[in-house]
């Protein structure tokens, strides 16, 4: 069984704009891509977390969520 591994919100904020600089808009595509993979693998919670990645990823692209600064993930 892998281990565990917990990701903090700073840390999905980091990949959200690192996926973001490295794609820009089309990185919202990239990520319904893997919802659909992993939904289709029955992999639940790996869809779910890239859900919440592409919401994090669309707050960036719209000014919504700075590099810096406080964040919380509801």
């Amino acid at each position: 069984m892998p281990p565990h591994v917990q990701i903090t919100v700073e840390d999905i904020r980091q990949i959200a704009w690192t996926l973001v600089d490295l794609h820009g808009p089309n990185a919202i595509g990239y990520a319904d891509e893997a919802v659909t993979d992993l939904d289709g693998q029955g992999k639940v919670e790996g869809a779910d977390a890239w859900r919440a990645l592409r919401s994090v990823m669309e707050d960036a692209l719209a000014g919504r969520l700075g590099r810096t600064g406080s964040l919380s993930i509801h």
